[in-house]
């Protein structure tokens, strides 16, 4: 178990992926915040959300 850093929530990091949110959350980490393995899967969908609303820089 590994404790989230934005959240402090536990987490298991070999939990199979949820949802698409948490996938895109999880290749947002490793690819432009370099946090892979640090965050709760529901942190990861929230990142995923609040970029698919606010960055969109990151999609070109």
């Amino acid at each position: 178990m590994k404790q989230c850093r934005i959240c402090g929530e536990s987490f298991d990091e070999n939990a199979d992926v949820a949802s698409l949110f948490q996938e895109a959350g999880e290749w947002l980490a490793e690819e432009i915040w370099q946090d892979a393995g640090e965050l709760c899967p529901r942190c990861l969908e929230n990142r995923a959300r609040l970029v698919m609303m606010y960055a969109c820089d990151c999609n070109q």
